[in-house]
């Protein structure tokens, strides 16, 4: 059984880390290393291509592959689900579905979304506990046009999130975390002081043909971040 592009991405990857692929330098062409390592020039192509897109490789048109002179890894973030998240804590995960309804998204968010003015859209509020205490209040916005079956799906028994993981694949997306002041709404539902400072994740995810939701998850106060580079 020949090698997979997986085994040439390692080996490559190896080339380079070891710096027997110097910082700058030219590599052999896709049909040298092809002959070299006994595969399909294709299969070196698609370890190549993975290589660039992860920032290892610079490639050129007509000038050839470059090791890169500063890797700039990409980050890859998986939407998380929250039920694992809190079952992860060792707490026992629920989740209460405030409201939903169908009716035009407001502009602030069909512009985040880069849809027309009007859009017609699915409006989600739930709220996420941990041992029947608040973890985070969320509330949605999705895309009818990307994801129409979300108007029947029964919300009250699996969470907008992990249905929306399970049904809605996306391509793309852009999130930004920030600290602010729970507002009354928030305050409310998750059982805080109006005002205090809360951790608030605004997410905006594409699909490969329309955009799917924009979402504002705002945590319990006291909630922390870690993450993995």
């Amino acid at each position: 059984m020949g090698l997979s592009w997986q085994d040439i991405h390692a080996d490559a990857l190896r080339r380079i880390q070891s710096r027997e692929w110097q910082p700058g330098a030219l590599i052999p062409n896709e049909e040298e290393l092809a002959k070299d390592l006994g595969c399909a020039r294709a299969t070196v192509n698609r370890a190549l291509r993975a290589l660039a897109e992860e920032g290892w490789l610079e490639r050129r048109r007509k000038a050839g592959t470059r090791v890169a002179l500063s890797p700039k890894r990409r980050a890859q973030m998986a939407i998380p689900v929250i039920r694992q998240e809190i079952e992860a804590l060792g707490k026992t995960f629920s989740h209460r579905l405030i409201d939903r309804v169908t009716t035009l998204m407001p502009a602030f968010q069909s512009d985040a979304l880069g849809l027309p003015a009007g859009t017609s859209a699915h409006h989600v509020r739930s709220l996420y506990l941990a041992d029947n205490l608040a973890f985070a209040y969320e509330d949605r916005w999705v895309n009818l046009i990307a994801v129409p079956g979300i108007e029947t799906c029964p919300l009250d028994q699996i969470s907008p999130n992990e249905w929306l993981v399970q049904n809605a694949p996306f391509s793309r997306g852009t999130l930004e975390y920030s600290a602010v002041a729970a507002t009354d709404e928030e305050a409310r539902h998750l059982g805080c002081t109006l005002g205090v400072p809360v951790m608030v994740l605004e997410r905006q995810t594409f699909g490969p043909d329309a955009p799917v939701t924009a979402m504002r998850l705002t945590f319990a106060p006291g909630h922390h971040l870690k993450l993995v580079i």
